[in-house]
């Protein structure tokens, strides 16, 4: 496992950057999904603006004012937090910069840094607005289509949305979120796909309709993108191991050298019983789920039982020897459910991006990724490991209870639109 590129850049090219340290590998990639899904939905928006089912619109905007106090003040403030905390995380030399999540609770931070950064940002500002200040400022009107405003969209989706996958991860996690409540919001690790799919999509709702961007248009641009959003977002999850993997694989255990080998008689009850401890802690019981399933021998073995060793969440028992920092491993390798996911959602993506322009219904092919994310989603639930609720004698999961209601939603939007499009076009056609 790689908790952050020191480690994997150590692993892979022989260096050892120490800051490289203070760079998660979680958040690695989620910036690169966000990155390649911001190209791709610029893409297809341009796709559907020359195709003239999206329009542009026209802002007002001021040229030529100089900086006001309050631009110069936020300016300042914010260079103030950057250079207080992150420049000041590679400055530091207190034994919390070896961990950037306390490093950042704490009251440590570079004042001189801070205040460094808070004046360069205040002076980038002013000379900005000075260089194009007139001796009277002027109103213009500029056109805006739909593609320019990605910037805007995907910075609203990752707000949003980190936020949204906080909130639902600690509704799902409610003791460990009463135990340490700040750590649980702003941590990069615990997070659920789900709550950030809802919380970004009312806020793109809400930003599309201010701005008069075809909504349902956009969704259907949208569809292939979040899809492969959720694969790359994955490979962070598997690379890192943040603890999104699946149940026990009891066929196999882990030996303390890390290797995962092949149980005969009961040894996944014995592994189980000598750490009786962890999964105490983990499940409460040590009667803990799990399904056995050998790998077939053209398969490695870590496809059906991984041990995730060094994950980023130290889960686990603590490996001998190891001395730094991500020193855990699991004793009964689990299903690697986020790699499962990876290669499930690319090939999803591949689909829907295939069949894209075969969707004449605005609105159909986001109804259609709903459908087919909910039905993975609520078949991997199946061997992952998450908290469960009792209801009426069920016990489902609350992603299954999403996924359930993303595949109800999937059809009944798809059967509604579908309905409204051919009652429109039966009125143009009899008119």
């Amino acid at each position: 496992m790689y908790p952050n590129l020191f480690y994997a850049f150590r692993d892979l090219f022989g260096v050892e950057w120490k800051m490289l340290r203070f760079f998660p590998s979680f958040g690695f990639f989620v910036a690169i999904a966000f990155v390649v899904c911001a190209l791709v939905l610029r893409a297809e928006l341009r796709r559907k603006e020359a195709q003239g089912l999206l329009q542009s619109s026209d802002e007002v905007i001021t040229v030529g004012s100089p900086a006001t106090f309050s631009e110069l003040l936020f300016n300042f403030i914010f260079g103030l937090a950057v250079g207080y905390k992150f420049i000041g995380l590679f400055l530091s030399d207190s034994p919390l910069a070896s961990n950037p999540q306390d490093f950042f609770l704490s009251s440590a931070g570079s004042i001189p840094a801070g205040i460094v950064m808070g004046l360069l940002f205040a002076g980038l500002k002013w000379w900005e607005k000075n260089k194009q200040k007139l001796a009277k400022p002027e109103k213009r009107t500029i056109r805006i289509w739909p593609h320019d405003r990605v910037g805007d969209i995907t910075i609203r989706a990752a707000l949003f949305g980190f936020l949204g996958a906080k909130i639902f991860n600690s509704l799902e996690n409610w003791n460990d979120f009463v135990r340490n409540p700040i750590e649980s919001l702003i941590s990069f690790s615990g997070l659920t796909f789900y709550g950030g799919l809802i919380c970004a999509a009312l806020a793109i709702w809400y930003y599309a309709r201010k701005h008069g961007i075809g909504f349902w248009y956009l969704n259907d641009a949208a569809a292939p993108v979040l899809m492969l959003a959720y694969a790359l977002g994955r490979i962070g999850c598997q690379v890192s191991g943040d603890g999104d993997w699946g149940i026990a694989n009891s066929a196999y255990h882990t030996t303390p050298d890390q290797r995962v080998v092949l149980n005969h008689g009961n040894e996944f009850a014995m592994t189980i019983a000598q750490n009786n401890i962890f999964y105490l802690n983990q499940f409460g019981t040590i009667d803990i789920p799990h399904l056995e399933v050998k790998a077939p021998a053209f398969l490695p073995t870590w496809l059906v039982a991984y041990q995730y060793p060094h994950n980023v969440i130290n889960e686990g028992i603590k490996i001998p020897g190891c001395t730094e920092q991500y020193c855990s491993y699991l004793p009964a390798p689990v299903f690697p459910t986020p790699f499962y996911e990876t290669v499930i959602c690319l090939l999803l993506f591949a689909l829907i991006w295939s069949v894209r322009k075969r969707f004449a219904i605005p609105g159909a092919l986001f109804a259609f990724y709903m459908i087919l994310n909910g039905i993975e989603r609520f078949f991997i639930e199946k061997i992952r490991v998450n908290s469960k609720y009792n209801i009426l004698g069920f016990h489902p999961t609350q992603a299954e209870i999403i996924s359930l209601l993303m595949v109800i939603s999937g059809i009944g939007l798809w059967l509604y639109l579908r309905k409204n499009y051919h009652q429109k076009q039966g009125m143009i056609r009899s008119s």
